[in-house]
């Protein structure tokens, strides 16, 4: 199958102007939600029972229509209809790999950033799991020298209704919801949810964007409403110091570390982040995670990175580095991507490096690559403002080796 072959593109309808003015009921708290119902005359004695109405229409039965919420009187209705929505966000462009891994460019308001922002979504379906990779920004500040999603300068956090709203489209288009079927042809796991697991690890650094990931974490872990396992969702942070306690304190998600580096002077160089919060502050930080167990370790991610990181005195001082702390490696290939310097390790390197670390005691598995030829890989998702034209995108698809995956 050729590249072409391997991808579908779709456009369903945008959202309306009209709608793009009214405020979205999807990312409010329970308490926003019946704040604003208040302001619109929804009597006090109505509110609780109210708000427990839409909370199931929106997040259990996934209506994206309020006339689709039957139990809800007409003139209920209108009024929802006429001061709110609760639409999805513009499909720009679906992208289906030949594995089944799905991409999509999504397309939001502007909201103060000049113009409408798009970032990307993607799908990695397996063998007894689904699992979503989450945006939390368009664009980054991090500039990570290795990814490519860092060379698109941040343009604004996105809205917990934002980063929800991207769960809730993918179980849209998978079927996920009741009495809803998945399209034709569509690869997913065999039993149970299409979407199992979420990851944080799209556009951006989670952890710039605390507020609004900590809103959308808790409502899409909400037992009365999508009912995501805490354990089933996890952060991926480069080394936001200070928000890492808070994240297990107050979101209590699985968490992982974007790593690369076992000495401060490279990881300055591979993740900038570094010189802020340096390799003894974040290690500390991870030491001291709530609920940190061997049943609840931390995912440290690790690019592979050919005569740059992946020796095995670098093996070496990662088994050093991360004594005591109950932690599973994640080994990714590297992922090229037009403009890059860097090279992925050799696959007997990556091997050798992998038993190494599995020797010591730590699970080390080696991602399998994933989307490899829609661009859908760790460090790869980048959005409209610098995207190539499609036939160079093509052309580079088809000689690239990419992966993405996700762990329990």
């Amino acid at each position: 199958m050729s590249v072409m072959d391997a991808i579908v593109v779709t456009k369903p309808q945008a959202r309306t102007s009209a709608s793009l003015e009214k405020p979205s009921l999807i990312g409010l708290s329970r308490e926003e939600m019946g704040a604003a119902l208040r302001e619109k005359g929804v009597a006090e004695k109505q509110i609780k029972m109210r708000v427990s109405q839409l909370w199931n229409w929106i997040y259990v039965r996934g209506v994206s229509d309020f006339d689709h919420m039957t139990n809800v009187a007409k003139d209920m209705r209108e009024m929802l209809k006429q001061h709110f929505t609760i639409e999805r966000p513009e499909i720009v462009e679906e992208q289906v790999s030949n594995d089944g891994t799905r991409k999509w460019l999504l397309r939001f308001p502007a909201r103060g950033a000049g113009r409408p922002v798009e970032i990307e979504a993607v799908y990695i379906p397996e063998e007894g799991r689904g699992t979503l990779c989450i945006s939390s920004q368009v664009g980054c500040t991090l500039t990570c020298s290795f990814c490519h999603t860092g060379t698109q300068r941040l343009v604004r956090n996105l809205t917990a209704e934002e980063i929800l709203s991207q769960l809730l489209l993918a179980r849209d288009r998978l079927g996920d919801f009741p009495d809803r079927e998945a399209p034709q042809g569509t690869i997913m796991p065999a039993e149970g949810r299409k979407v199992s697991n979420i990851v944080m690890m799209g556009m951006g650094e989670p952890l710039y964007n605390f507020d609004a990931v900590k809103q959308a974490l808790l409502i899409a872990t909400d037992g009365d409403g999508l009912s995501l396992s805490r354990r089933r969702v996890t952060l991926s942070t480069s080394g936001v110091v200070p928000e890492i306690f808070r994240t297990g304190e107050e979101i209590g998600v699985m968490l992982a570390i974007s790593l690369h580096a076992v000495r401060d002077d490279l990881r300055d160089i591979l993740v900038p982040i570094n010189k802020k919060y340096p390799l003894k502050e974040l290690i500390e930080a991870c030491r001291t995670y709530p609920g940190l167990s061997n049943a609840r370790r931390i995912t440290f991610e690790y690019v592979m990175l050919k005569d740059v990181n992946d020796s095995l005195e670098d093996a070496k001082g990662l088994i050093k580095l991360l004594k005591g702390v109950p932690a599973k490696i994640n080994l990714i290939p590297f992922n090229p991507w037009p403009g890059t310097n860097y090279q992925c390790s050799d696959w007997e390197q990556i091997e050798k490096f992998a038993d190494f670390i599995n020797s010591a005691g730590y699970a080390s598995p080696i991602r399998t690559p994933r989307g490899r030829d829609i661009l859908a890989a760790c460090g790869q998702l980048k959005s409209e403002s610098e995207r190539m034209r499609k036939t160079e995108r093509l052309a580079f698809e088809a000689m690239m080796i990419a992966n993405h995956g996700a762990d329990d």
